[in-house]
């Protein structure tokens, strides 16, 4: 045990809420929902101000809308998010190289590894945690300056504690737990909290009367490795007791790449589900390449009318990142499940991953026969000449297979089609990144009946003028995400920090 906290975990405050409050300058001091918009969608983040009518993650957001019916409900923009956490880790692998990243909006520190580490040893019990508390204010006064946010520390001996200390410093504050008080903090937790403890152990433990952490604590080992099994049993006693040795562990391998989409209403034609997965394969190797990885096991995941959920997956002699090989292995898997009735959810992952690829046979053979066809396909029209190209142009119908490739169906690259020759109408959604030819950038407050409504303000301003233009309107179109002000910018000037009084040279 540590006799030190020097163990430091932060979490930042409604992470992806907040930032849409401090890029948007007319949201500040508003309830702002993030997550799902569909009728299936769930709530990812909600602010401080829409929790207090009690909205919280993981809610249907069709609860959260009854709840709190004035909030801003918004898409996620992800990529601004992941911009702002490198932010943010950034200054947390300045005070240490042990980051140990949980999310994109919190992980652990070692502070006792970097260049404060020295001086918090040396200092002992009082000084040293004097630094640390002093270190943790500092970081969280930078990602202030930084990008506007704020953030929650929690500082203990042990990681456990830490995380403990964190979720009791919210929001925007900073607890640190001595050593040697851990009883006296965990004695009113319930089972709950403890790390390992899901809702079957939680049952379990509830049925011989222990609900809360104390009552654990003073309950013998071996009657918990009884209940539990031998791992599992000591492993919970040890942590009501807030013994916790495990350490901060600096790279957390990713074991798999995954994505998934709940849909408003079933899918029961097979071409639309067809698409939808080779939608989601392109998602997973985008996502898989910019982790630098590839994978030998593709997984899909099918979430049936009746919430069934069944899982498929195929593993290959070596690792791949070829959206072929991907896109033909999640399809033959589909085959697999039984779909009638409808699907809800589609998933693609893959696992098994490795940090190269292997020249992969079968993908150069399928291309070299897409290819093939291709060529055959282009002869075919060339010798049909002028009668041909006449049938095409009066839209008379080929057989599937001869000519040209059905219209409905145009390839995981290509757009869908529902009604062949339709131009269907541009899809504008709410917290979505616009910019127009005339107003400048902005962001969408809503959409319907063939209007959308735009608000003109970017981060760092006062609230913007809002206007409404036609949804196929020539002069608005998607944009990036604006930064946040500072962001990426070590904070400058400002009162000096309590830290650099001893800073290490």
């Amino acid at each position: 045990m540590r006799t030190v906290p020097s163990i430091l975990h932060l979490d930042m405050d409604a992470f992806f809420a907040s930032v849409e409050q401090a890029s948007k300058p007319s949201l500040r001091g508003k309830p702002v929902v993030v997550g799902g918009l569909g009728g299936r969608g769930v709530v990812a983040t909600a602010s401080y101000e829409a929790r207090r009518f009690g909205v919280h993650s993981a809610m249907p957001m069709a609860h959260a809308r009854r709840l709190c019916p004035n909030a801003a409900f918004l898409v996620p923009r992800f990529e601004l998010y992941r911009q702002v956490s490198d932010f943010v880790m950034a200054l947390l692998r300045e005070l240490s190289p042990l980051v140990e990243p949980l999310s994109v909006d919190e992980a652990f520190v070692d502070l006792e590894a970097g260049g404060y580490g020295e001086l918090i040893r040396a200092g002992g019990p009082v000084e040293g945690a004097e630094l640390v508390r002093a270190i943790g204010e500092d970081l969280r006064a930078d990602i202030t300056a930084g990008v506007g946010l704020t953030a929650s520390v929690g500082l203990s001996g042990t990681k456990f504690l830490a995380k403990i200390a964190s979720e009791q410093a919210k929001p925007d504050g900073l607890v640190l737990i001595e050593p040697g008080r851990e009883r006296e903090v965990l004695a009113d937790l319930p089972v709950r909290a403890l790390p390992g403890v899901g809702p079957a152990t939680a049952e379990t433990l509830r049925r011989i009367g222990l609900t809360r952490i104390s009552e654990v604590a003073q309950t013998p080992e071996d009657e918990l490795v009884r209940l539990l099994g031998r791992a599992h049993g000591a492993g919970v006693h040890a942590l009501a007791l807030g013994r916790d040795d495990r350490p901060v562990v600096a790279e957390r391998d990713a074991k798999s790449v995954s994505v998934e989409d709940t849909f408003e209403v079933d899918l029961a034609d097979l071409d639309r589900i067809r698409f939808e997965l080779d939608r989601l394969t392109e998602r997973c190797v985008h996502r898989l390449r910019a982790a630098g990885r590839s994978g030998r096991t593709v997984v899909i995941k099918v979430r049936r009318f009746d919430f069934t959920t069944l899982t498929r997956s195929e593993t290959l002699p070596s690792p791949t990142d070829d959206p072929l090989v991907i896109s033909a292995m999640a399809r033959r898997l589909l085959t697999q499940v039984e779909l009638a009735g409808g699907v809800r959810l589609l998933g693609v992952g893959v696992s098994g991953l490795a940090d190269f690829t292997q020249e992969d046979l079968f993908a150069q053979a399928q291309r070299e026969a897409d290819e093939a066809e291709e060529a055959a396909r282009a002869e075919e029209a060339e010798a049909a000449g002028p009668v041909a190209e006449a049938g095409a142009a009066e839209g008379e119908p080929g057989e599937p297979g001869e000519g040209e490739p059905d219209a409905a169906y145009g390839g995981p690259t290509a757009a869908r089609a529902f009604h062949p020759g339709a131009n269907p109408a541009r899809r504008w959604m709410p917290g979505q990144d616009v910019s127009h030819e005339e107003y400048g950038p902005g962001w969408v407050q809503g959409s319907g009946v063939g209007r959308v409504t735009v608000r003109f303000e970017v981060p760092g301003t006062v609230p913007g003028r809002v206007r409404t233009f036609a949804v196929d309107d020539p002069g608005l179109s998607p944009a990036a995400p604006l930064p946040l002000p500072g962001s990426g910018l070590r904070p400058m000037g400002g009162p000096p920090r309590v830290a650099d009084a001893v800073a290490p040279p």
